[in-house]
């Protein structure tokens, strides 16, 4: 066998330990935030040894960074990829938020959405992981208020304020997943989505659009 093949054979098997380590970090982290991210936590959930988590990863820092990285790819997945089906605008609104609750009441992570409980771990903190966690969230709040101004644009709603419109339905979408959380109960969900669907009504909104936001 080659150096070549033997060198490919070891990334392969790096990349694969990564990827399972990182499940159960992002998991993890989504309950005891990041800074309760620890090795040996994380060897305990993942089967791996302390030492091959170390070696993984070099620092705790580059671990938060890499954990985060891989919550925003699930988050890409579970949310926004889907709604890509539905036309920009409204239509692909109403399917955000709808996906958005969904990811939070199944539980994709244990601990709700992986955001949510991270940005309050880190909001008061400088630093790299800190900005990474904003940066997702930044790019989340911009696609949202970016599909009000295409539904705006092309008629299909009236609001006096963009920002304000998103600021509310992500509002909605938090409170929901901090409530359920909090009480154990699936119904803040349901809540969340009327309240929602309201929302868009007042601002004009087809009704074939609102009702993506059904559960």
């Amino acid at each position: 066998m080659s150096d070549h093949a033997v060198l490919d054979g070891r990334r392969a098997r790096g990349d694969a330990s990564r990827r399972v380590v990182l499940q159960s970090a992002t998991d993890l982290a989504s309950v005891d935030g990041l800074d309760g991210l620890t090795i040996g936590r994380l060897s305990e959930a993942s089967g791996y040894s302390k030492s091959s988590i170390a070696t993984l990863f070099q620092s705790k820092e580059r671990l938060q960074l890499a954990t985060v990285a891989a919550a925003r790819e699930i988050f890409v997945a579970q949310i926004v990829e889907p709604a890509r089906s539905e036309p920009r605008g409204v239509r692909r609104l109403a399917a955000l938020m709808r996906n958005g609750l969904v990811y939070s009441r199944d539980r994709v992570f244990t601990g709700g959405c992986f955001f949510a409980a991270t940005a309050a771990d880190v909001d008061s903190k400088p630093g790299p992981v800190s900005d990474a966690v904003r940066a997702g969230l930044s790019d989340w709040y911009a696609y949202v208020g970016m599909q009000i101004r295409y539904a705006v644009d092309a008629g299909e709603i009236e609001v006096d304020d963009i920002e304000v419109l998103a600021f509310e339905l992500i509002a909605l979408d938090d409170q929901a997943n901090s409530r359920s959380l909090l009480m154990r109960d699936e119904r803040p969900y349901a809540l969340a989505a009327a309240a929602m669907r309201g929302r868009l009504r007042a601002a004009g909104a087809d009704e074939d659009a609102v009702a993506l936001l059904e559960l």
